[in-house]
């Protein structure tokens, strides 16, 4: 992005805050007239010293002028104080605001993305944290930069530059031949720069989703006994972001000591030049210190230019990625029109195909029916495709061809929101919001009260487990066990007693008991509900009313848990490798010899 783009990008951000603009311009203005004021002064009294000095007078003749000037220049600086104060503290404020507005635009868009934009391979979490926090950090360098230090600079600069001109055209036109130079020489180092800093945000981003993985996956690194290679992955990344600092420090460091010497070099002709003049009778003595502190404060933005050059190429580095992410309409999710007040349930998807964006394709030509008030099961090995049908009924994610219908009518014309609001989810691993356990149920409903909570606590077999831990409902819902936050988010089902139920692996984290408890709650709160379950479990499917078979994303088999069973297919196979997993054969002998020794005892 060039400077002109971000500045057009960030005005409707700074436009609500003209008033302090104006503020700060004005400000600004008087503050570059009133940093003129030591030229004069010191002129003025290097001019009236040597003129005293000439007459054989002494500092009796001059107290007067002494007092005269130190109370203008300490009156100046008192003034001075303020200007600076309000122009500090107004640059600022903007610069907070914007960045606060500029940060929940950021969340607010994407939060209203598609899955498929986070599945991307360019936004993975630390990615985008990256891209977050650095553009949004770079910006307010920018606007910082701005109002608080090259506007003041600048008009300062410019405000000197005039008064050397109407001071002396030689000495001004030494100061503007100085200045090209300077900045051609900040342009060649900017330029140079732009590839290392696009190459740095690269590196830093990789280092932040690094950091990421490792904490998410602490314990399979720790049970392999993987740290000394995790460690030298992250090392090679941190070397290569060092190498490219470096790089980056080496090229600054040459191109300021270049423009130090231009400036320096601006310096010497000055006084040159001046001490010419002064010798010449053209100017007074006092006029050399005049034009010297008017050229430092010509140069002063040049001292500052390395600086402010650095960090408006940064901006412009990583503005790209950050406002990548607000420009990514094309994500935006799909809403329709249409309200869910008077919902059925049924589902019909006809000829759907899917491909995720990373490329593979999960769905081919599949067609089903869910009916209303039915519990329909989908019966697959990993990766067949039965959670991306979830995904699409969701409306999480859009089909690539076919149609999808509820109650007759497209899924895309239903408003989105609203439809999710009728729509129970329950996933084989569920999210922990950080916060308490109560906060955690009531995110299933955010009015409820604490007596729905425990109700639902208890429709999910968690009430007791909760009463018995220190701060009870105020427990940290992130420490409990995975079983535990599993029961969470079936609680959080309970509590919105949605028409449309989708569980997907709903006990996975849980053991027997609490697989057997979950499943009773789970039966009473299916009847009269369009429930979808997939499951691995054998008594979470066998009673279903419909059962599909998927097998490498295409609808195989269909039919009840008889019929399927019957047609010695997909789901014979699947069952009958389930039950020997369990040990099927073995239970129901263990089982069978228990009823026996009952009834020997009882006769």
């Amino acid at each position: 992005m060039s400077l002109w783009e971000i500045i057009r990008r960030l005005y409707p951000y700074v436009l609500p805050y003209r008033r302090l603009i104006i503020s700060t311009l004005l400000l600004t203005l008087v503050g570059s007239l009133a940093a003129q004021v030591n030229p004069f002064v010191l002129r003025y009294t290097v001019d009236t010293v040597q003129s005293l000095l000439n007459r054989n007078l002494g500092l009796a003749q001059g107290l007067n002028m002494l007092l005269w000037v130190s109370g203008l220049l300490l009156g100046k600086e008192v003034i001075n104080t303020f200007i600076q104060f309000g122009q500090k503290f107004y640059g600022e404020k903007i610069r907070i605001n914007v960045s606060s507005t500029l940060s929940q635009d950021a969340i607010h868009k994407l939060l209203s993305y598609e899955l498929g934009f986070y599945s991307d391979s360019g936004n993975q979490a630390g990615k985008l944290q990256t891209r977050i926090d650095r553009g949004v950090e770079s910006l307010m360098k920018l606007v910082q930069n701005f109002f608080i230090d090259i506007l003041p600079l600048f008009a300062n600069a410019a405000v000197a530059l005039v008064v050397m001109f109407m001071a002396n055209v030689y000495v001004g036109l030494v100061a503007v031949a100085v200045l090209p130079v300077y900045f051609w020489i900040s342009y060649q180092q900017a330029d140079k720069l732009n590839g290392t800093r696009r190459a740095l945000r690269g590196l830093r981003e990789a280092k932040s989703q690094g950091l990421v993985n490792l904490i998410d996956s602490a314990v399979v690194i720790k049970s392999f006994v993987r740290e000394d290679y995790e460690e030298q992955k992250q090392a090679q990344v941190q070397q290569n972001l060092q190498n490219a600092q470096l790089e980056t420090r080496k090229t600054n460091f040459l191109y300021d000591g270049l423009k130090t010497f231009v400036e320096q070099v601006g310096v010497v002709l000055i006084i040159i030049l001046t001490a010419y003049l002064v010798l010449d009778r053209q100017i007074s003595i006092g006029a050399i210190m005049f034009h010297i502190l008017l050229f430092n404060n010509v140069s002063a933005p040049i001292r500052q230019l390395h600086r402010i050059y650095d960090e408006m190429n940064e901006a412009l580095t990583y503005s790209e990625g950050f406002f990548d992410i607000l420009d990514a309409d094309d994500a935006r999710e799909k809403t329709g029109s249409i309200q869910p007040d008077q919902l059925r349930g049924t589902f019909e998807i006809c000829n759907v195909d899917f491909t995720y964006p990373s490329g593979t394709q999960a769905l081919h030509d599949v067609c089903l029916t869910i009916e209303e008030g039915k519990t329909t099961a989908l019966v697959g090995l990993s990766g067949a495709g039965k959670s991306t049908i979830i995904n699409l009924l969701c409306k999480f994610y859009e089909p690539d061809h076919g149609k999808m219908l509820l109650d007759g009518r497209p899924l895309a014309d239903y408003d989105t929101h609203a439809l999710r609001q009728r729509i129970g989810l329950v996933l084989q691993k569920n999210h922990i919001f950080k916060g308490t356990i109560e906060e955690n149920i009531r995110y299933g409903v955010m009015d409820a009260t604490l007596e729905q909570i425990q109700a639902a606590a208890k429709q999910a077999y968690l009430h007791e487990q909760i009463m018995e831990l220190p701060k009870g409902y105020q427990s940290d819902a992130q420490q409990l066990s995975g079983g535990q936050q599993q029961r969470i988010a079936i609680a959080r089902l309970f509590l919105k007693n949605p028409p449309i139920i989708f569980l997907d692996e709903p006990t996975a984290s849980l053991d027997a008991i609490a697989t057997e408890q979950i499943k009773n709650s789970l039966d009473a709160i299916k009847k009269g509900r369009t429930v979808v379950i997939i499951s691995h479990s054998l008594a979470q499917i066998v009673d279903s009313d419909c059962i599909y078979v998927m097998k490498q994303g295409r609808m195989v088999e269909s039919g009840t848990h008889e019929q399927l069973y019957d047609l010695r297919g997909t789901y014979r196979e699947i069952f009958d490798a389930s039950a020997r997993s369990l040990n099927i054969e073995k239970l129901a002998r263990v089982m069978v010899d228990d009823e026996d020794e009952v009834g020997d005892t009882a006769a």
